[in-house]
């Protein structure tokens, strides 16, 4: 081919700018707060995490994760092999023929790519991602051309000065799309990104089928407190935020969303990168946050810099406060990108540096600094419910087999039934059982969710002081929130109070008890029933299937929401969000009740003390709540001595 060289050339030319383009945007990851790594490992685990945890998620898209397998695996084998025979000149009719048909794979997954694009669904990002399985085609069908010399399909030599500059000009186009915008920016840019936060990720105990869940301690006592600006996130989550597809997995299950609240996880991540870039949202071609309130949230009209307030012009606070923590987004999206955190860091800014949080949050955060339980109320009278249970109190006996964590259900007249319900059973099976009183406090879920850290951790110590003193094998509570706390975040502080314990749910507990014969139960004749996830039972714990087996063993077969399991819709009580009380279109709530309805149940059971009071305020007529306890107590089988 006449001036053989000049694709060579071109190759190397974007290659080296796509070098220093990857340096420029390490050096914006970089302006984040430290976060220790080992670079070899992640490097080396890199390849694993991708083939594996990535496509495990993308793998729920059957069609997208075929797609994806054709046109990224085509196109990552066929850019080495690209470098090898037109870079570096190998000369192997295997090499060329192995390019051959890696380019082949390529263009048939962005052929599926271009049908997709043709009617995308309205999560999905528009703006430069149409033009993406164009240029995709064009590398395909430029470098299949470029290698039928090296493969011996055509003689060498073959072709003329126009042929050489149309192909050369395509190595620009679709090259400069494949490299340099990986680096600099546009549609390929989370390829590069994206590589790198799975071998750097802020949470490594999440691969290889592991769950991290808990909240990272706020450092306390220094400057600022919280994320004030990009810069304040770790680096390695700033290299997150890059790594996003703007598939919209986030935006398709976040029920703030759905709720026409004003949040749109998509849209917060996608700001997030203009804050550490520095610009506006003006280019951005995906679904903006619902605006309820008509504050005409326009593209453009978010602007920031890494060293700017996020709040004063680049998100808005509401858009914070409407998340309910429920992790759908983290759970869905493909890139392991963790919005939650992102959201409670930027909480904990207005928190403890602003005060600013909305509506009764400051009212409830006072309430618990002032009496050790969000509504206020006498410490003294966290017993009171339990006054004819005739309970052993660990104070007395210092020592029982299991503790019945109680949790702020204490207080609250039909949580109470709930509580009664359980100590039913555990009296049945015999457990040997005891609360602690006026001695146990709020677990601090709510203060953290809120983004007063520094609350939580002082109720997290004074607990796990309070717990050191006696002698228990498990811990079991009706609250999947103190629940969380308990088993993934009190361990962060240094204690050995719960060594050697076992953190259980009520409904992991009963399920045990009833599969050890410890409670005989008689056939539920109630109708058709349905279960509903907690959030903080299901996606932050993965129980799933011991409510299930439950309901099992009382005759009922689930029937089973659209939503349910890991693609669970939030019930709206969780991160605070009845606190913060930030208007919507509708409530989520009342749409997780229609998603009930669909499946003509004349029960809902839940695991959940919140859940229970989100889904009873939900206007009748709708189908009976439940807890599972309350359920099993009604078809429990007494035996008679």
């Amino acid at each position: 081919m006449i001036f053989d060289w000049l694709p060579s050339v071109l190759i190397a030319i974007v290659l080296m700018l796509a070098v220093v383009g990857a340096v420029r945007r390490i050096s914006l990851w970089r302006a984040g707060q430290p976060s220790p790594v080992n670079i070899i490992s992640g490097l080396m685990a890199m390849p694993k995490r991708y083939l594996h945890d990535l496509h495990h998620v993308v793998e729920r898209d059957k069609y997208m994760s075929r797609t994806h397998v054709a046109t990224g695996g085509g196109f990552v084998l066929a850019m080495f092999l690209v470098l090898c025979v037109h870079l570096f000149g190998v000369d192997s009719k295997l090499l060329a023929w192995a390019l051959l048909a890696s380019l082949v794979m390529m263009f048939t997954g962005a052929i599926f790519v271009f049908k997709r694009r043709r009617n995308p669904p309205s999560r999905l990002s528009k703006g430069p991602w149409m033009r993406l399985p164009k240029s995709l085609m064009t590398f395909a069908v430029t470098f299949f051309v470029l290698t039928l010399p090296a493969a011996g399909i055509l003689p060498d030599g073959t072709g003329n000065v126009l042929l050489t500059l149309v192909l050369s000009a395509l190595i620009l186009v679709s090259l400069g799309e494949m490299l340099f915008g990986m680096t600099w920016g546009g549609p390929m840019k989370h390829a590069f990104a994206g590589a790198l936060h799975l071998a750097f990720h802020r949470r490594q105990e999440r691969f290889g089928g592991g769950r991290s869940t808990g909240l990272k301690p706020a450092e306390l006592g220094v400057e600022v407190h919280g994320v004030s600006k990009p810069t304040d996130f770790k680096w390695n989550q700033l290299l997150g935020f890059d790594a996003c597809v703007q598939c919209g997995r986030c935006e398709a299950m976040c029920p703030a969303f759905a709720a026409g609240q004003p949040l749109n996880p998509k849209k917060l991540i996608q700001d997030m990168v203009v804050g550490l870039a520095g610009g506006t949202d003006a280019n951005y071609a995906g679904s903006h946050y619902p605006d309820p309130q008509g504050k005409g949230r326009e593209p453009g009209s978010a602007k920031g810099s890494p060293t700017e307030v996020i709040t004063a012009g680049l998100v808005d606070a509401e858009t914070l406060w409407s998340c309910t923590t429920c992790r759908a987004c983290v759970e869905e999206c493909p890139m392991m990108i963790e919005h939650v955190d992102a959201i409670v860091d930027m909480r904990r800014f207005l928190t403890m540096e602003k005060g600013e949080t909305p509506n009764k949050g400051a009212e409830v955060l006072d309430n618990i600094i002032a009496t050790d339980n969000p509504n206020g109320y006498a410490p003294g009278s966290r017993t009171n419910w339990a006054a004819d249970q005739n309970l052993n109190v660990m104070r007395d006996v210092k020592k029982a087999e299991v503790l019945f964590w109680v949790s702020d259900g204490a207080f609250d007249m039909r949580s109470q039934r709930i509580l009664r319900s359980f100590v039913k059973l555990l009296k049945a099976a015999n457990v040997d059982v005891a609360i602690l009183g006026d001695e146990e406090r709020d677990s601090g879920d709510v203060a953290r969710r809120l983004g007063d850290d520094a609350t939580f951790q002082n109720l997290a110590k004074r607990n796990l002081q309070t717990l050191s003193q006696y002698e228990f094998k498990t811990i079991v509570t009706t609250d999947p929130h103190a629940f969380h706390c308990l088993r993934n975040e009190y361990g962060d502080f240094g204690s050995d109070a719960l060594d050697n314990v076992e953190v259980l749910h009520h409904t992991t507990y009963l399920n045990r008890l009833v599969q050890d014969g410890k409670l005989k139960l008689d056939t539920f004749k109630g109708g058709t029933v349905t279960y509903h996830d907690p959030c903080y039972l299901g996606r932050y714990n993965g129980e799933y299937e011991a409510p299930r087996e439950l309901l099992r063993s009382m005759g009922i077969e689930v029937a089973e929401m659209e939503r349910s399991g890991f693609r669970s819709r939030c019930c709206g009580g969780g991160g605070g969000a009845p606190i913060t009380d930030i208007p919507g279109e509708k409530r989520i709530a009342d749409m997780r009740v229609e998603d009930a309805k669909e499946t003509q149940a004349d029960l809902i059971a839940v695991g959940c003390q919140q859940c229970t009071a989100m889904l009873e305020g939900v206007v009748e007529p709708r189908p009976e709540i439940r807890d599972i306890a309350e359920i099993l107590v009604d078809q429990l089988i007494e035996e008679v001595h």
